[in-house]
């Protein structure tokens, strides 16, 4: 099957200009052309679209994706690269999730305290902050006494 530029922008949710950017970058090597210079993706390219913006939401660079499709078209003598690359991306990955877990429990503490304070008219709740603290933040405390 065939996609226009703005078919893709749409099915993927990714700006028409980030799509001739990554074809600029040579992220796309494959997409073909219309004899007017119009880009025509295929099933393939929209493949390597959605591991582009995997990757990129891991917060690996766009260089690095590059090198990854290098490797791709080089074939099955570069497995071990991308073997590694993966393994890599993944320990950063898990420690992105840790991070972002610890915000969203530090973030759900603020919302109950401040749903809770609302309704009472005040911030000022006699042992609220403790008693949010030990539902929400336990884990963080408890991530604390293992590192001792």
């Amino acid at each position: 099957m065939n996609y226009s530029i703005g078919d893709v922008s749409k099915m993927l949710n990714i700006s028409i200009s980030a799509l001739r950017y990554y074809d600029k970058e040579g992220l796309l090597p494959l997409v073909n052309r219309t004899g007017g210079n119009i880009r025509i993706f295929d099933d393939t390219d929209v493949e390597c679209l959605k591991m582009i913006e995997c990757l990129k939401n891991t917060g690996m660079p766009l260089k690095e994706i590059k090198q990854f499709f290098e490797w791709c078209e080089e074939g099955d003598s570069t497995i071990e690269q991308r073997y590694e690359l993966f393994l890599h991306q993944k320990e950063q990955t898990k420690k992105q999730i840790a991070i972002l877990q610890n915000a969203l429990e530090r973030i759900n503490y603020k919302c109950e305290f401040y749903r809770i304070a609302k309704q009472k008219g005040t911030t000022e709740v006699p042992g609220l902050r403790e008693e949010l603290a030990m539902k929400f933040l336990h884990k963080e405390a408890e991530k604390d006494t293992d590192n001792l």
